[in-house]
Formats: structure tokens, sequence, C-alpha cells
């Protein structure tokens, strides 16, 4: 197989070549921070060089952690150092931008006419766009649930009595609501207004297609508390034979899985609602059967498609195929197996499927492995490089909760053994049934307790299964109830 146009790079920044500062206007405990670090996340998941400049990381170089009348608006040395930290932080973003830097986001309260028109005049005179985008909230419940989150995830707090946090930050947002400004028409610039975490949404001078983006995907954030669930299927009987792709049953470990899921998300969801989602292919929707969410089915979940290599073994794709593996372990992120995808390909098809997470509350995704990680990046901030030789284990439910200042991760295993389907960077071919690992773990035996009533199960998953895949016919490829 000869390796054609693996190689290819492409993505929205090759459509447009401005450079844009998106500037976060609002005040405190309104989720500006939570927004621009989503915006940057999920730029730089798409291939778009972003970077988050928070005034606040600046200001803390000088004042870790300042009190209330730190931020008010008669404190002059106050109000010296917030500018001089301002400064700073746009000053560092220019140079960046100069480094050939595609989208700054300016993260700060900036709530005041004459800081943005300052702000602008700088980007201005670079030749740089501004887009400003404003969150404001004035829902009692929201904003109080923000109040409190600080008190555990802002650095300014780190250490302090919980009550002494919050009663310190409610002063802190009484000072800035003295001057603050909303973003107006008579500005004149490029802005998105979320108004109560974007139950309406005002847009104003968008200038081109990549403002166009970033806006659609602030339309789709909201900043309420919520977590995300992901598992990949039950053992199947393709990874016990070390085989890639195809459309395999669960193995009976598999199914031992199944039946044990319900338990193991329980201990982190307890009774919150959830909505989950599977693949259309039979390893997912079998995993998920003893869940009792509404679910729904998303061809854009399902496994990264290997081509011409589906269903075959590691090894016998380095033996068929010899220069396409090593060109494989070269760039993973980019090679694109003949006939079938990238890493790169799943990213494109997810973003409707990201845009869904983002819009939704608590959501659990039982999918595969690839498409795990290439879900587990765009959360967890993790570079494109890496992202395909993450080891996302079988057998695992992984947690997120995401919040202002990065995304919590919890992880619950199991106690049912798997193979590994993990290979390491330019590692042997040899896994699956006849790699050590899975020789090993394939003879664990599984206890007693956990295959009672297994066998009896598998028919009527298997059952549910064909069921569902008759329907599928009927129906066009996209979501599915």
């Amino acid at each position: 197989m000869a390796p054609t146009n693996h190689r290819t790079v492409y993505g929205m920044s090759n459509l447009d070549n401005s450079q844009i500062c998106v500037v976060m206007v609002g005040l405190p405990a309104r989720g500006k921070s939570l927004i621009a670090q989503k915006i940057v996340r999920y730029l730089k998941w798409l291939s778009i060089n972003a970077k988050s400049f928070n005034v606040g990381s600046y200001r803390r170089a000088d004042t870790p952690q300042p009190s209330a009348e730190f931020f008010n608006t008669g404190n002059t040395q106050g109000e010296r150092m917030r500018r001089a930290a301002a400064e700073a932080a746009v000053s560092d973003m220019l140079k960046w931008f100069g480094e050939g830097g595609h989208v700054g986001v300016l993260d700060a309260t900036n709530s005041t006419k004459a800081r943005r028109t300052w702000i602008k005049q700088q980007c201005d005179a670079k030749g740089y766009e501004c887009l400003f985008v404003e969150s404001k909230c004035d829902d009692e419940k929201l904003v109080l649930n923000n109040v409190l989150s600080v008190k555990t995830s802002s650095p300014d707090y780190v250490g302090q009595d919980p009550e002494d946090a919050v009663r310190d930050f409610m002063e802190r947002i009484r000072n800035y609501e003295k001057v603050y400004q909303s973003v107006g028409d008579d500005e004149e610039v490029t802005f998105v207004k979320l108004i109560n975490v974007g139950s309406q949404v005002i847009i104003n001078s968008v200038q081109n297609y990549l403002q166009t983006r970033i806006i659609y995907f602030t339309m789709n954030l909201h900043i309420t508390p919520r977590s995300i669930w992901l598992s990949r299927h039950g053992e199947s009987v393709f990874n016990v034979q070390g085989k890639i792709g195809g459309d395999a049953d669960l193995s009976e470990r598999g199914y031992a899985y199944a039946r044990a899921l319900p338990e193991l998300v329980a201990k982190s969801a307890g009774n919150t609602p959830v909505t989950l989602w599977t693949s259309t292919m039979k390893r997912t929707i079998q995993t998920a059967h003893h869940l009792k969410y509404p679910k729904k089915q998303w061809k854009a979940l399902d496994e990264l498609d290997a081509g011409v290599c589906d269903g075959l073994t590691y090894e016998e794709i380095e033996q068929q195929y010899p220069e396409d593996f090593r060109a494989r372990d070269d760039d993973k992120y980019n090679y694109r197996y003949h006939g079938g995808e990238s890493y790169r390909d799943i990213v494109i098809r997810l973003e409707p499927i990201i845009m869904e997470m983002e819009r939704g509350e608590n959501i659990m995704v039982v999918t595969h492995q690839a498409v795990l990680r290439c879900i587990y990046a765009y959360f967890m901030n993790v570079p494109q490089d890496q992202s395909p030789w993450m080891e996302i284990p079988l057998h695992t439910v992984i947690k997120l909760t995401p919040r202002a200042y990065g995304t919590q991760e919890e992880r619950f295993k199991a106690e049912i053994p798997a193979v590994s389907t993990f290979r390491a960077k330019y590692a042997s071919a040899n896994m699956g049934a006849g790699s050590l690992d899975a020789a090993t773990v394939t003879t664990s035996p599984i206890p007693r307790a956990q295959l009672d009533g297994v066998v009896e199960a598998k028919d009527d998953i298997i059952a549910e299964v064909v069921a569902t895949k008759k329907k599928e016919l009927e129906t066009v490829n996209g979501v599915k109830e």
C-alpha cells in the first residue's frame, strides 16, 4: 500500500489568516475564565494556535491574595497595580501575535469603556482584530454557585477559610459593580453578549469566518456545574484476538463489564440525571444495555475507520504494509489509513459532538479508544502529538468535571480483567491474544459473582442489538433517539 496523502494537514487556520484578540468582559463570577479556557481549548483542538492571557495571573505575581479593598475604585495603588498587570498581559499577547499566534484571549473583567477602548487601540495599531465576548448574568442562583466554587478553585483564596473567602469575593463584586459598563453599540466594535448562560445572545458586526466560528462556539456554552463520564466498550472478541476495527460482539468479560457498569457509574453519579450516548456499533450498544439512562446513538462516535487494515492484527499490518506501519508511528495524529481515517479526521467529525456536550448537562459517552482519546484530549487540553498515544484502558469509567481553572478527573476501575490494547510508539506489533500482557490477562478468571447471569444476559443484549441494527437500515446517518 503506497502511503498517499497521509500527512496532509488542514484546519480552519488554512481558511482564515486573521489574528484575533478575544477580549473577555464581565463582572467577577460570570464564568469568564471558564469561557476563555474553553475557547482556547476548542481552537487548539482544531489545530488553531490559541493562547489565554489571564490578567489575574499577572497581578498575582505582585499581589497573590489581595482583599476586596484592593479592587476598590478609590484605591489608587490597587488601580495602578491592576493597570500594570493589564499592560503586561497585553504586551505579551501582542508579542505572541508577532511570533505567529492566531487567537489570543485576554481574560479579565475589562469592565469599563475606557479599558476596552485602550485595548482596541493597542490591537488596531498592530493590525490585529478585536472580538469582545461579554458574559452577563443577573440570575442570583447561578452567580452564587459560581461564587461558592471560587473558594475551592481560585488561586486568590487558596488556604483561606471558605466563609471568609465568599464574603470577600462578594465585596469584590460590589466594587466592580460601581464602575461596570456593558458593551454597547456606541463602541462600534465586534461583540457577542451572552446573557444568563446563553438564554439570550446578542451579536454585533461580525467580520469574518473565524470570528463566526468562535461566536458559534460560545453560543453553545454554559457555565452551570456538570460532569461527563467516559467509558470504552467492554472487552470485545476482536480485542481478545488482537484485531483492530470491525463490529465484533463483546467477549464474556465484556458482558460482565456491561453488567457491572451501572453500579460503577452510580459510585460517582448517584441519582444525578444523565443522558447516555453510544456509537452505532454493537460492542458499545451491548456495553450500555443495563444502564437505565435515556440513550442516543451517534454515527459520529463510531471507531476510527482503519480502511484496508480493518480486521487485521498489528502484526499482520506490519507484515503486509511495513512502510505504512512505520509512517503511522512517525505521525499518528495525521496518518490516514488507506481507505480509512486519521485522528485528525475523527476530530473534524467529532466537532458536532463536542458542541452538544458543551450545550448539554450531565452526559455519559460509551464509545471507542481512538474516539475517547480525541474527546479526552479536548477536555484535558492534551497536545495533538500526544493524544493518539494516551492509554485509555478497558473496563474503566473516567469522570471529568470542567471548572474555571481546569478540568477535574476521577477514574473508577471495574475489577474485571481485560486485555490491554495499548501499543507504545515504535513498539512491537505483537499484541492482543499473542502478547504477554494479553495472554496473562486472558487466563485470569472472572469471579463467580461477576459471571452470574452473564450468559443469560448475553442473549438478551444480542437480540436488542440485532433489532437496533435493523432499524438503522430505515434511518439516515446522524443522531437517533
